[in-house]
């Protein structure tokens, strides 16, 4: 070991910029710099960071949203150096300082919470730096074979070069004043730090240590091959050894008797990286029950406050605190905002209320759980430069304007300055009160004329920002958009879109959907609809349908024979949208119907996945083209059946159809007209290059050109025998109780004509407030704050407006139809020929170039939906993003920016809509859905019967116990990918396909016998029939040779929802996952699930296969899986718990037993013995 002189050597500090470009030895002198003067006002705001741009240093929002006093927020978002990983962070345990160490050796140190530059200098001219230590005087640096001391300005003190084998790693700074420094060298330093040499030398039997640990009476090594060492502090002797982890060590930390590690697992000749944090009581030197989190574990760091909180740190840039005697919860996940980056390195401050983060993209991610938080308990006096002292007063320019007056001194007078303003000039102006949340409003209950709702506990209490910038208003400063808990997402290209309208997407993990947090994007009553399945850009437009009272009933009211019915099957999806209290729905077998639908093919609205992904197709006008399909569609499907009035006609037409006159006339005055039912009307705006493009068009004007259009067109004309130029025009009899209007917005000319008029319009909202203010002004009742005059009306909820938000129709002398703009107050409805109509929803296409954007949807939902979901009564505007779902303002409904939000679909209702339908719900299933045993195979091949069906005196009751299993092939293989450290990511999960479904009886004389076994045919391709685990083979799906009773799922999915319906409870293993393949909506009541009743929290849970071995003794599933043994299975361990939970009374006895279930399947690997062991 080679040592530097004992007199302090200066060594110059160096900037890492350019610093690969020098050569060893022939770096240039430069001074070590403290840098300038530190404001004393440190700004104590919160900074919200979304992600560090490459050119900034610091990066710094003044704005952000107040922290709530206990729970840690990003503060502050820095970059040390562009590019190069921040290898090392440590708070300085005497004063407000923040030291960093990067790639290049450089190491830079930042003050307090404002993150000042404090001093910056180069501490190794090649080597990353290790790790940073603090003492009373200097700081420590580690680097690969090199340990020096430095001043806080950047002077070195001491300088210490090991061997140039050695690979040091840590070190640790003892409560004696000493020194331990380790590494992958099979021997411990120890160094007295008094008199800057070393002490001792200790051997180790296991090499390469990466971490040191102490703790009061011992320190912890751990190690790279997965053990935690624990030796004396005096003697070094090996107390104990843990061995956490079969592959490595990652991290590991301790405090008072609790040890916890995090690490790698060997499996499947892989590092994978270990989910369960192991946890050790050193009291008896033994493991206690590891703790599972919902992050990769890279760092783990005790926080204790008054609790012995957990800090878990992922390497993708996920933070998770938790007990280590606790459950682990996905709410408790938050992201760091490292910006694709990986977590390098973590430190914690000693008062514990403030966190660093370096990642791999050289930025600092500074945390704090408060607006006064500190790095130590009590700092001492930070020593700063002194400022540059001036004995002359400096000079003022008159000229500028922003020079600070008050540097001219004043005498004290008594008499008025001119700067005061006489009494008549000015008023007095109150602060105006904030707007009530949102929030609020929609969960108020009133009693009398009191409203009552539970505090939403977005803003502190009794705190209101006072002053806010210039243009932002109240409402914009609060987070209205969810971020995702997976962490943020950088889009540049999305800068102008707020984040609740950008496409969301669902993170899979091992787990699937399972874990998915879906509440954090939707915490109201009503459903969303998922992403993953294909064809789902038309979730927004079924959102719409759906809130339409009359036409919900109605749907759900119908119900017929045929197989690939939407009618049928969008009346099943409004059910489950119905009965749902917030979790999100899936369309699958409504778009599974759709998919076969010949007409949607030819038009176009069936899209690949490819085309899908990768965004080619345009959703606005697909959208449009679904919205006329569907339209039609139902009312072809409905108008033959009993749903439809006496005269024949659907509810479709009743409700959408309008009474529409075309007339064509000939040069010959030959005149044909023929009378018409439209379902929707398509805007034709007017050529503007023929006209001023400045003019101004009423949208009321322009949609009574699109409906009552006139055009020239070649047509037979009778009279003259011969194709002759015709004009034809269209007049509007009657309107439709539901009007919908295509916006076709498809081209540049339209959106510049929107644009135009969304200009026009608004600098007449804004000239009329200018003549309220001068008016407001001559009378002497103008008011003055300190932005200036305030407008009487925001502006800003009227900028890209167009759009009213009621329309009302009136017949001319002529009898003919026209469309007015009202006021939603306004409206003379009295009038038998005077009809209002209030937007009801407006569906928006977001602009994305690289994905081709997402559908969203605003819809104003009625009184009666949140009276049914809330038990409250008011009318709101909500937006539907998928499964996004948040309250919003209604100006957003109508608000159309053309450079990322495009309308495409309008709908406007009539205001007394719902006094001319029905609005009751019938139940159209009947019991014969049960009795029925029609099959799809051929009458002459012999089937093989496994089930016998019900008869009238075996229908279910209320609260019989059923068993349920249901079979699944692959219609989809899953898109996964690989990460680097070995782990899978899934991007797109396999689609699955129901293929069997078997219930068995619970209880009577035939208990245990199957009374459905159906086997449902598909028209789609399957990948994979799964035969190993579902037992069907290729063939059995087929009609034209399948010996099974084969049917279709529509026949098979009434009798689950007669089931349903009638209050059956329904027994079966992993019974969530079936019943969402099945994609139907079963209450939890309901539900009585074997893989959750045998299942101990935060452990693995356990297969059928394996239970029945344990309980009953059986041995199934040999070869393959048959649903009515597994529905058997599952209906006598159900009966066994019952017997062994006293009927659910006997918590604790029962948890005995699966202390011992548990016990017995670690011991055999959870495998059956004697058939999965061989």
């Amino acid at each position: 070991m080679e040592f530097g002189n004992n007199v302090p050597e200066f060594t110059p500090g160096l900037h890492s910029t350019g610093l690969d470009s020098l050569q060893q030895g022939m770096l240039p002198q430069l001074e070590p710099v403290i840098h300038g003067p530190l404001e004393s006002n440190l700004h104590n705001g919160l900074i919200e960071g979304q992600g560090v741009p490459l050119e900034a240093l610091p990066v710094q929002v003044e704005e952000g949203v107040p922290l709530m006093e206990g729970t840690y927020r990003e503060v502050h978002s820095i970059v040390m150096d562009v590019g190069v990983p921040v290898t090392a962070c440590h708070f300085d345990g005497q004063e407000e300082n923040l030291w960093l160490g990067n790639q290049t050796g450089h190491v830079t140190s930042y003050f307090g919470l404002s993150m000042d530059r404090y001093s910056s200098f180069q501490a190794h001219a090649t080597d990353d730096i290790r790790q940073i230590q603090s003492l009373q005087n200097g700081i420590l640096v580690l680097t690969k074979n090199n340990l020096r001391c430095y001043s806080r300005g950047g002077l070195i003190m001491f300088d210490c070069l090991l061997a140039e084998s050695c690979e040091l790693r840590c070190m640790l700074l003892t409560q004696q004043n000493s020194l331990l420094i380790a590494g992958q060298q099979n021997f411990v330093v120890e160094w007295d730090l008094v008199t800057a040499q070393q002490s001792q030398k200790y051997e180790v039997d296991s090499s390469k240590i990466n971490i040191l640990r102490e703790s009061s009476r011992c320190f912890f090594c751990g190690h790279a091959n997965g053990k935690v060492s624990m030796h004396d502090l005096r003697s070094f002797k090996l107390e104990h050894e843990f061995e956490a982890h079969s592959g490595s060590l990652s991290d590991f930390d301790v405090h008072g008797n609790l040890l916890v590690t995090c690490g790698y697992a060997g499996r499947h000749n892989r590092m994978t990286c270990d989910p369960f944090l192991m946890v050790y009581d050193l009291r008896m030197m033994r493991a206690v029950t590891p703790l599972q989190v919902y992050v990769e574990p890279m760092f783990v760091r005790f926080i204790p406050t008054y609790t012995d909180r957990l800090a878990i740190i992922s390497l993708a840039g996920q933070l998770q605190f938790c007990e280590p005697m606790g459950l682990a919860s996905p709410a408790d996940v938050l992201p760091l905002g490292v910006v694709g980056q990986a977590v390098v390195s973590v430190g914690v401050a000693s008062s514990r209320q403030t966190l660093a983060f370096g990642d791999s993209g050289g930025c600092l991610h500074l945390w704090a759980d408060g607006l006064q938080a500190t790095f130590n308990t009590y700092s001492r006096e930070t020593e700063f430069p002194l400022p540059c002292l001036t004995e002359n007063l400096p000079h003022l320019d008159w000229n500028d304007d922003l020079a600070p007056l008050s540097l001219i001194p004043t005498p004290y007078t008594s008499e008025p300055l001119l700067s005061e303003w006489s009494p008549p000039s000015y008023a007095a102006l109150r602060r105006k009160a904030p707007p009530v949340d949102l929030e609020i409003l929609r969960t108020m209950k009133m009693v009398g004329f009191i409203g009552y709702a539970p505090n939403p506990r977005t803003k502190l209490r009794n705190q209101m920002p006072y002053k806010l910038a210039e243009g932002v208003s109240e409402s914009e400063c609060q987070l209205q958009e969810p971020e995702s808990p997976i962490g943020p997402e950088v889009e540049p290209h999305l800068h102008m879109v707020p984040k609740k309208y950008r496409k969301v997407t669902i993170k899979y993990s091992k787990l699937g959907l399972e874990d998915f947090d879906f509440k954090h994007y939707n915490k109201t009553m009503f459903a969303g609809l998922e992403t993953h399945i294909p064809n789902a850009y038309c979730n927004s437009m079924i959102q719409v349908l759906y809130f339409i009272e009359g036409m919900r009933c109605s749907i759900q009211n119908h119900l017929c024979a045929k197989e690939f019915c939407l009618a049928c099957e969008l009346g099943f999806l409004f059910h489950m949208l119905d009965h749902s209290t917030g979790d999100p729905c899936q369309a699958s077998n409504f778009l599974r119907a759709f998919r076969t639908i010949p007409e949607a093919s030819a038009l176009g609205l069936i899209l690949a996945d490819s085309d899908e992904a990768t965004g080619k197709v345009s959703l606005g006008r697909l959208i449009q083209g679904w919205n006329r399909f569907i339209l039609t569609q139902l009312h072809q499907e409905m108008q033959d059946t009993e749903d439809s009035s006496p005269e024949g006609e659907s509810i479709i037409k009743q409700m959408f159809g309008s009474k529409v006159e075309n007339s064509s006339t000939c040069r010959c005055n030959k005149e044909t007209s023929r009378v018409s039912s439209n379902l929707l009307f398509t805007l034709n705006y007017p050529d503007t290059s023929k006209d001023d493009p400045s003019r101004e068009y009423e949208f009321t004007e322009v949609l009574q050109r699109s409906i009552c259009l006139e055009q020239n067109t070649q047509a037979w004309c009778e009279s003259c025998e011969k194709y002759q130029p015709m004009v034809q025009t269209r007049r509007l009899q009657k309107s439709p109780d539901v009007l919908v209007v295509n916006c076709q917005v498809n081209s540049p000319k339209d959106i510049e004509f929107w644009k135009t008029q969304s200009e026009i319009a608004f600098k007449k909202v804004v000239n009329s407030e200018e003549e309220k203010i001068v008016h407001s002004t001559q009378s002497r009742h103008w008011r003055k704050s300190a932005d200036g005059l305030e407008l009487q009306k925001s502006l800003r909820e009227r900028k890209f407006v167009w759009i009213p938000y009621s329309l009302q129709t009136s017949i001319d002398s002529d009898k003919q139809l026209h469309w007015e703009k009202c006021t939603a107050d306004q409206g003379d409805a009295n009038k038998e020929e005077r009809v209002i109509y209030d937007l009801m929803a407006s569906v928006a296409h977001v602009l994305d170039p690289r994905t081709g954007g997402n559908l969203t949807a605003h819809i104003r939902v009625p009184q009666t939906y949140h009276q049914r979901k809330e038990g409250v009564t008011h009318t709101q505007w909500y937006l539907f993003n998928d499964f996004l779902i948040e309250p919003i303002d209604k100006y957003e409904a109508v608000q159309f920016d053309p450079g990322w939000k495009i309308p495409c679909v309008l709908y406007f209702t009539r205001r007394d809509l719902q006094q001319h339908y029905d609005i009751s719900i019938k139940t159209p299933i009947k019991e014969n859905v049960l009795l029925a045993e029609a099959s799809l195979t051929r009458k002459q091949r012999k089937r093989l019967v496994t089930f016998i069906p019900l008869s009238c005196a075996e229908l279910p009751q209320s609260k019989d116990l059923i068993g349920l299993d249901a079979e699944f092939v692959t219609l989809n293989q899953e898109e996964a990918e690989l990460r680097s450290d070995g782990t899978k990511s899934t991007i797109k999960p396999s689609q699955m396909s129901v293929a069997r479904i078997t219930c068995v009886r619970g209880q009577g004389p035939n208990k245990g016998t199957p009374f459905i076994d159906d086997y449902i045919s598909t028209q789609e391709q399957v990948v994979d029939y799964l035969t190993q685990f579902s037992g069907i083979k290729p063939g059995d799906l087929d009609a034209k040779v399948s010996s099974k009773h084969l049917t279709t799922l529509k026949c098979t999915y009434l009798k689950l929802r007669f089931l349903i319906d009638s209050g059956v409870r329904f027994v079966g293993h992993g019974l969530r996952k079936d019943f969402r393949v099945i994609n139907i909506m079963v209450p939890k009541d309901q539900i009585f699930d074997t893989v959750l009743l045998f299942h101990i929290p935060r452990k693995r849970m356990i297969s059928l296969r394996f239970l029945a071995w344990y309980f009953l003794e059986l041995h199934i599933q040999a070869e393959t899986h048959d649903s009515i043994e597994d529905s058997n299975a599952a209906l006598q361990l159900y009966q066994k718990y019952l017997e062994l939970s006293d009927n659910g009374c006997d918590h604790d006895g029962f948890r005995h037993t699966l202390k011992q279930l548990y016990e017995e399947g670690r011991k055999h690997d959870w495998k059956v013995p004697g058939i999965e062991s061989g």
